[in-house]
């Protein structure tokens, strides 16, 4: 059976939540037995977001084939099942790039290159690369980043359109709009979504579904006009209404309106019950909290709350699998100057958590966070930069050692806690770049980390170019830091934890990328059950 596929675009503005829209579907349709796999196509010319600014663009999700992607992937995991790999996300720069080298190749055969059919065939191309990807995929959904009428997007409209008009009978497009309600006038407006619309089918393509973002429920009068001057059929108009208490209840409503029948209805799927009540439970879970932790993230860039969204995400996991309301408070690193005003500036916290990052700004308010996390018994959790901090620090406060840093932060430093690998005279043929993607790291029985996942080898995605030290694994071990987890085949830190303090672990890795609702991530979990047994004892 040939792949079915189905495209998601955006109209109106940007922001409306199509990664959340998509990633629910996929759940929908996985819940109908079906097979999975995703796609985001992205307009912009990086070749990835790997370089981009988290101002920018938001978080860099990984991939476990250490493809560095949008943001948007993490919803596509957390939500479903479906395969993410670099054929997972495209983007404007990859695909002129794969063009212009074919060209340069004479790939072409001496023919004048262009838009089209070039890149709007690159484009094709990728699309089906993500549907057979894997054997037995049964529906790609491909999510189109920005809105129709950018001039980014006209090159994957077009592909799209070419797309659809090859397999009338295998693709739909969902076309995601905003329906705003202005309140003065005291109206819903369906114009801005008409015109929307008509850029679409002035493009050659008609949405066989219109999701409509809106504040409240559309009436039928407002479905009954969309329909009718958009062309799509009334029951194929679909309210998206903002969610009350949180963005795990969209696959829901989606379903209570009959997204998911009405998409299988086009593709000739067959009809099957679906069974939502682990989602409706876990939804219960989040609306009757026992009780509550405060977390306090410190770090830079936190005014953009998309930079760390798997970390936000993953301690949403774990609080509900401890029963707890999370609150969490965010600082940053660089306003905190000294260790006498630590506790002014972010105490009052359950538990602390340092995430990944990179540069020199505010790294010393993120150390003497450390500090004041280890002296007064207080839950850390470190992720990759946050791991760092722990040595760095312990290394200065237990060590003695003053000057201890990383490279990244002092190349000319005494004690090079943390290096590239290639500073480390003893490992020197590693070469010192980015490490990318899944590895497998071995763990300590007896640790935190052991027992956590509860299991001696693991996997977990990586992103970062300095390690630690293995010239101070004797000095610090022999003080308490112990070094719970190793890269397998290797003798790289991966994990790091405080012997004595109840809560205190650092790891190289990004765990945060391998958590869903209906799973957290064990460390988070854990983490976040030390923070709410310290409140217990507070």
């Amino acid at each position: 059976m040939q792949p079915k596929y189905i495209f998601i675009t955006g109209g109106v503005v940007s922001s409306l939540g199509k990664g959340l829209t998509s990633a629910s579907i996929a759940m929908l349709l996985e819940r109908r037995g079906l097979k999975v796999a995703m796609l985001k196509l992205d307009p912009y010319l990086n070749v990835d977001p790997g370089t981009m600014s988290p101002f920018q663009h938001g978080e860099v999700y990984v991939t476990d084939d250490g493809a560095e992607t949008d943001l948007d992937l993490g919803h596509y995991y957390r939500y479903s099942n479906a395969t993410l790999s670099k054929a997972s996300n495209a983007t404007s720069g990859q695909i002129y790039d794969a063009v212009i080298k074919k060209e340069r190749r004479g790939d072409y055969l001496g023919k004048t290159v262009q838009v089209i059919p070039h890149v709007t065939d690159e484009i094709k191309h990728r699309i089906l690369a993500c549907a057979t990807q894997e054997p037995g995929i049964e529906v790609l959904l491909v999510e189109i980043g920005g809105t129709v009428g950018d001039i980014e997007s006209l090159p994957f409209l077009e592909a799209i359109r070419q797309f659809k008009h090859e397999r009338p009978n295998d693709a739909i497009t969902i076309h995601l709009t905003y329906v705003p309600y202005l309140k003065a006038a005291g109206e819903v407006k369906t114009k801005p979504t008409q015109h929307s619309v008509q850029q679409l089918r002035a493009i050659g393509i008609i949405p066989d579904i219109i999701l409509c973002r809106c504040e409240q429920s559309l009436s039928e009068e407002i479905k009954d006009k969309i329909s009718l001057f958009c062309s799509v059929r009334k029951e194929a108009v679909i309210d998206e209404v903002d969610v009350e208490y949180s963005i795990y209840e969209v696959p829901l409503s989606l379903h209570n309106q009959g997204l998911d029948s009405k998409i299988c209805e086009l593709l000739g799927f067959p009809k099957k019950h679906v069974d939502l009540s682990d989602w409706e439970a876990m939804l219960y879970k989040i609306l009757h909290p026992k009780g509550k932790v405060t977390i306090g993230i410190v770090g830079k860039y936190l005014q953009h709350k998309d930079a760390y969204k798997s970390v936000f995400e993953a301690l949403e996991h774990a609080a509900i699998a401890n029963d707890v309301q999370l609150e969490i408070k965010s600082f940053e690193s660089d306003k905190i100057l000294g260790k006498d005003n630590v506790a002014e500036i972010i105490g009052g916290c359950d538990g602390y958590l340092i995430p990944g990052g990179f540069g020199e700004r505010g790294w010393i308010g993120k150390i003497l966070t450390a500090q004041y996390c280890r002296e007064n018994n207080i839950p850390y959790f470190g992720l990759c930069l946050g791991m760092q901090v722990l040595c760095v620090e312990f290394a200065r406060h237990v060590l003695g050692l003053d000057n201890a840093n990383s490279t990244e932060m002092d190349p000319a430093t005494p004690h090079p806690v943390i290096s590239l690998l290639s500073e480390q005279r003893q490992v020197e043929n590693k070469g010192g770049t980015m490490r990318l993607g899944a590895y497998n790291c071995l763990l300590s029985p007896g640790s935190k980390a052991f027992e956590a996942y509860g299991k001696p080898v693991i996997s977990e995605r990586h992103r970062h170019r300095f390690e630690f030290n293995n010239l101070y694994k004797e000095a610090c071990e022999k003080e308490g830091l112990v070094l719970s987890g190793v890269l397998e085949n290797d003798e790289l830190c991966e994990v790091a934890e405080v012997k004595g303090h109840p809560w205190m672990v650092g790891v190289q890795y990004h765990p945060e990328f391998k958590s869903k609702p209906s799973a957290p991530h064990p460390l988070f979990r854990d983490f976040i059950a030390a923070a709410k047994a310290r409140k217990g004892n507070g």
